[in-house]
Parts: C-alpha cells; structure tokens; sequence
C-alpha cells in the first residue's frame, strides 16, 4: 500500500456553508495556471479567490442576501465550465468568473431549491419532492417525487449518443436512484442505503459517459452504470469503520500513478482516498479525520501548479486544503523548529492579527457589561444555527445524534420520555452525567454532557426499545454571551428499529394483520408513518401503496400494503403485528374510527423468530459468562506467578483477550436485558392473540432463559 503524506493548510473562514457550495474554477492558461476557489455561504455571500503566496485574493465577493443552498458551474457541451450559477431561495442566478451577474431566474418552484445541476443549456433543480428540467429557461419537464429528492446529476451530454436528450438521475431517501426520461421514472436503481449524493465517475462518467459514483447516508459508496434498460453494479464499499455519512465525492490522481482516485469526504469530518490499481474495487490509501463535518470537496491545482491539493469546507465554514507538496521546515541541533523566511513572516503576521483580534474582544465585551448593567438596555438572544442528524445504523442496530455548531457547545442535555440506552462514542470526549428520574412521571432520561474547550460537535449513540414511542429531546447550550439554548425534538417511533428494504424473503412463514374501516388513504399513510420510520410525509400517489421493512436487530421482515378503507400487514414476528395492532388501534380511536381487525397468526413464524434469536443470544450468555470468568482467573493465575499451563486453552483464551472482551460487553451493556426482553414479549403476544393471559408464567420462561437451551425454550 502507497503512503500518502498530505499536509495541512488553512485558507480562509466564511459563514456556515450547505453541501456542493463550493467548486474549483478551470485554470485560465499559462497567464494563470492555477484554479480559483468559488464559495457561496449560508449568509448569502458569494466569492471567488485565488492563493498567491498562500495569501487569500479576492476576485469578487457578493454582498449578503439570501441563503445559498447550491453552487454548479455550467458552460456549453465539451468546453470549459466556468459560468457560476447559483441556487438561493427558489432562484437561480448567473455570474461570470470576474463577478458580473448575467442572470436571474425565478422558477416556478413553491419551496427553496434543495438541489441543482447544470448540463449545457439545460438546468435541473429539485425541491423537497419535486423536480423541475428547464431548456433555455423553458419548462420542459416536471415530476413529483414519491419521497424525498436529496441530490441529482445528469448524464453528460459530451458523450451522448442524442445530445438534445437528457438523462437527469434523482437520489432519493428511499434507497433508490430514479433515472429519468422526460417527465417519467424510466427506470429505478435500488442501492444499499439512503442515497445523499451523486457525482460522475472519474469527473466525466467514464469511457461511455455512463457511469454515476454515489454516496449514502449509513455511509456506503458504490459505482453503478446507467445503460437504457438497465443498471450495472459495478462495485460497492461497505462502511466497516462505522464512518459518517457520504456528503461529496470528487476524483483527481492524488497518488500520481496515472489512474484516478476517490476522494470521499464525509459528515463526521473524515476525508478518505481511494485508489484503484489492478483492482476492480477501489481502495483506501488515505485517510484523516477532522472535529468538523464536511460540506463540500474538490481537488485540484489551488497553491502550486506541480501539486495537487484537496480543498474542502466545513459545516462552520473553514476552508481548509490538503496538499501534495512538502511542507519543510528545519530542526537545528538543539531540537528547536526553524521554519523559512516566508513562513517566519507569516507567523508574526498571524500573531500580530490575532493580538489584535483579542484586544477587540475584550473592548466590545467591557462595552457589552457597561450596557447590560445601565436600565435601558435590552439584551438581545443570539441565534444559532445547528447541523443535526439523527439516523439509524443498520450495523449496531442504534440512532447516531450528531449536533454540531459554528461556535463551540458549551453542554448539552439529553430528556427522554421513553426508555433508551445511551452508548459509549469512541471520538466523544465530553463528561456525561446522569440525574435521577422518576419513569412515573414520564421521564425516564435525564444526562448531561459537558463540552471541552472549542467543542463545536458532538455524537451520541442511544438504542431504543421497539413497542415504546415517545420524544427525545437535546438542549444544545453553546459558549456565548448572553446565555441561550435551543431544543431539538427526536421522535421515537413504535418500531423504531426498522429500516426500509426493496426485497424480501418469502419463504418465511408470517403472521397477517388486515384492518379495515371508513379510513382514507392518508388517514392509514398518517398512522404507519406514526409507526414506522423512514417513510414520506406525504402519501404516495396511486390507488394502493405498499413499503417493505425489515429489523436492523433481529432481521425479522414486514410488509405494508394498505388503500382507501383496507390495510395488511404481514410480518415474521408476531411482537411486530402486537405492536401495529395497539398503536394503530389507538390512532384510530383518537380519530373516532371504527376498525374492523382481524389477526391471522403462524405459529411456524415463533418458531422461525426463535432461530433468528438464537445466535443472538448464545453469543450475549457466553460473552457474560467469560467476563464474570476474568476476575478469578486474573487472582489464579496471581497465585500461579503467571504459569498458565494447569489452565485449559479455553481459560488461556480467556485470560488473552480480557481486556477485548471487557470493552465489548462495556459497550453493549443492556443487549442480553434486551434479548430476554424481546423473546419474553414474544411468549406474551403469542398468548395474547389466543385469548390467554400468561404473564404469570414469565418467571419460569426467565429461568429457562438463564439455563438456556434451544429445544427446552421452544418445547415450553
């Protein structure tokens, strides 16, 4: 594996910036060989600079106005890109590379545009669900979305066969690219995860121009083809690590070998290389983590024309570079740095800025006190801006809450209304601390994390429990004057633990719940979105909808299908069908709808569910038993001054991998609680439907628990 050593330099600050809202321009030619860097902000401003000397110069700058939620660059087909377009609001406007604005265009669109592409005289903008394809400003096609549209990219026409077609491809939140054709889906690609952004593979879409790399919200990236009747998956990166989200990719050959590589930056600050060798699948030569999440990456020739640099912005809006080139710098005989000339300078400049800055600060703040503490002033809350996530890893079965801010968090509280773990975050160098709660009044968490200086994220990892539903909320205090807090709201659904899925085993055996009333549509859509994450506000058009889920826990399946006055749902695991029942029930009580519920249970599908548990289960009561093993072979072999040759190899083993087993079992603290929890809810619902109360039994089900065994579980 090729070392790649890149080194770090920092460019400027702007104001809190969206994803793809940055671009390198094309180099001018000789006169000017190296790339400008082009960024619009979320205050509205828009600039373009240029390094000389490491020194930012400006070639234009906008004034503030309305936030920008997209920057592209556009140019006629097979020449230099170098218009700037930019999407604010619901419009569009124009810029040349020297700043002179030449177009504004307000579309049609009732909500802000989301996301944008330019492909010659063609421009593609999203909003939330809908689409809209623009020639020559004319609206020529319009779709609206079954779920949430997250980015697009078209096929580039340089390459195309017809070049008056278009071939615009959508990544939605419900695990699919939607290639399109005129106003209709042609066809879709389903893809491991929540698609969250889209670039052409190698720049330009390889060798037939069809060719899309995308990235997910878990995570992933894959490589597919887009071929007119088809797709080809070409390959696809798991997210082993558990890294953050895929928020932009680029390619450039950082590794100088003559191929090009991946460049993926990521939510949680990590920026990856990728290369490709002989290999089909690309792989990882570079990666680097910062305390900041990624917006937008690109690579390029920014600072010198012999290096290649990869230039990225951060949620807080820095604009940071790592670069090719050497940074060298001596060290005299005694240990002591000494950096060149140039460097020296430019320090002493820094310093003296930053002298300067401080003094500033302490001048306005005197001034703040003076005027906090005089009768008629009135001390106005500053506002914040907060980058949340809230998503469900498929890996580990949890919800990863991410909070992060423009200026450092000072603490922030975490309140449940239903039970939830929180889990140990390796990257998470906040002190928690837990108050006492009283669960009768509805309160069953209440942890405090306390931030270290210039904190400006935070991630937590919290497990909840399936059939309890409520909210959680986050109280994010940042470091400012005067004090200020603002609340983020998480819903907790019923089956929270479920992920959307497009394929399904249906060889299983399943249990069946079939309501029917004087319910419509979105009355029915309303409730299962209550129940069921991932789903869209709306419901989607059509006589009849149908979703398919599957159990990042257990891996159990569930099938929604539902219409105007009718709704079936079928599952492998009768505790999923007891849940829908209660709470759809429910619902439909405080809506004062009659329901007509009838349950067909399979007592096959106990048995299948007891399977799936099983390995669970063996796994979690070996694992608690070597650890509680440790201690007492820790003192036999104190005693045995470290001979460990009486022991057995399974004691050895043991001993070895203490430390490993410890950790493991420190992180997932409450999963064999969890597990008793779920087959004990099981034996309940199954009794349930049948008409028998059994809950006096449970004491004798959790001895058999204890002393499990497979057959002795299923025979009672």
């Amino acid at each position: 594996m090729m070392e790649l050593n890149l080194s770090r330099l920092d460019f400027c600050q702007v104001a809190t910036t969206s994803q793809k809202c940055m671009h390198l321009l094309p180099a001018s030619g000789r006169k000017d060989p190296l790339q400008k860097i082009l960024i619009g902000d979320q205050s509205g401003v828009l600039q373009l600079f240029n390094m000389k000397k490491r020194d930012v110069n400006h070639i234009f700058k906008t004034l503030p106005s309305t936030r920008i939620s997209r920057v592209c660059l556009g140019g006629p087909i097979g020449g230099v890109k170098e218009k700037i377009f930019v999407a604010a609001g619901p419009e569009v406007k124009g810029y040349t590379k020297k700043g002179k604005q030449f177009l504004t265009f307000a579309t049609n669109l009732s909500e802000d545009i989301q996301s944008m592409h330019v492909e010659a005289a063609d421009l593609l903008v999203t909003g939330k669900y809908i689409f809209n394809h623009y020639r020559d400003l004319q609206d020529i096609n319009y779709h609206y979305s079954t779920d949430e549209i997250n980015d697009i990219i078209c096929l580039p026409l340089e390459k195309a066969e017809n070049q008056e077609i278009v071939t615009p491809i959508l990544a939605c939140n419900d695990r699919t690219l939607k290639i399109m054709k005129g106003s209709d889906v042609l066809y879709e690609v389903e893809v491991p995860g929540p698609a969250n952004v889209l670039e052409l593979f190698c720049k330009d879409g390889g060798e037939q121009g069809d060719e899309v790399v995308y990235g997910t919200s878990d995570g992933r990236v894959g490589l597919v083809q887009i071929t007119s009747v088809s797709p080809v998956h070409r390959w696809t990166l798991e997210n082993a690590d558990s890294l953050g989200g895929v928020v932009s990719i680029d390619h450039q050959d950082i590794t100088a070998d003559g191929l090009m590589d991946l460049i993926v930056g990521r939510d949680d600050g990590t920026i990856e290389i990728y290369g490709f060798d002989e290999a089909d699948e690309p792989l990882r030569r570079f990666k680097q983590t910062f305390n900041e999440s990624i917006t937008s990456i690109k690579a390029g020739k920014v600072s010198h024309t012999d290096y290649d640099e990869i230039v990225f912005t951060t949620y807080a809006g820095s604009v940071t570079s790592l670069t090719t080139e050497p940074q060298t710098k001596e060290i005299s005989v005694g240990g002591e740095v000494k950096y060149s000339q140039e460097n020296e300078s430019k320090i002493q400049s820094l310093r003296k800025e930053i002298e300067g800055l401080q003094k500033k600060v302490l001048v306005e703040r005197d001034r703040y006190q003076s005027l906090a503490n005089s009768s008629t002033a009135i001390s106005a809350v500053p506002g914040f801006n907060i980058n949340e996530k809230f998503v469900l890893n498929r890996d580990d079965a949890s919800y990863s809450l991410s909070l992060e801010l423009q200026m450092p968090i000072d603490h922030v509280l975490i309140q449940s209304d239903v039970p939830v773990d929180l889990l140990d975050v390796d990257k998470n160098s906040a002190v928690i601390s837990f108050s006492a709660c009283e669960p009768n009044s509805g309160n069953f968490l209440l942890a405090t994390y306390r931030c270290q200086a210039n904190t400006t994220r935070l991630d937590l990892k919290i497990r909840t429990i399936e059939g309890q539903h409520g909210n959680l909320r986050a109280y994010v205090t940042p470091r400012v004057q005067p004090k200020t807090c603002q609340m983020r709201l998480y819903q907790i659904k019923p089956l929270s633990l479920h992920q959307r899925t497009h394929t399904l085993d249906e060889s299983r055996p399943t249990s069946k719940l079939t309501l029917t009333g004087q319910f419509s549509a979105a009355e029915v859509h309303s409730w299962v979105t209550f129940c069921l994450p991932e789903l869209p506000e709306r419901v989607p058009a059509g006589d009849s909808v149908s979703f398919q889920f599957v159990s990042t826990f257990l891996g159990t399946q569930l099938s929604c299908s539902y219409q105007k006055g009718e709704a079936v749902f079928l599952s492998d695991n009768i505790s999923t069908i007891s849940i829908l029942k209660d709470v759809l029930s429910k619902e439909a009580t405080k809506k004062k709808i009659k329901l007509n519920v009838s349950c067909d249970v399979n007592d096959l599908s106990v048995e299948h569910t007891l399977t799936l548990l099983h390995p669970k289960l063996e796994y979690q009561l070996l694992l608690a038993k070597k650890v509680q093993l440790i201690d007492a072979l820790k003192e036999l072999q104190a005693n045995e001054d470290s001979n460990l040759d009486f022991m057995s190899p399974e004691y050895r083993q043991i001993l070895e991998n203490a430390e490993q087993l410890q950790l493991e079992y420190k992180k997932q603290p409450c999963h064999l609680e969890r597990l008793y929890g779920m087959i004990t809810d099981l034996f309940i619902d199954k009794f349930k439907f049948k008409g028998v109360n059994v809950k006096s039994k449970v004491p004798q089900l959790l001895e058999i628990l204890d002393n499990y065994n497979m057959e002795n579980l299923k025979h009672f």
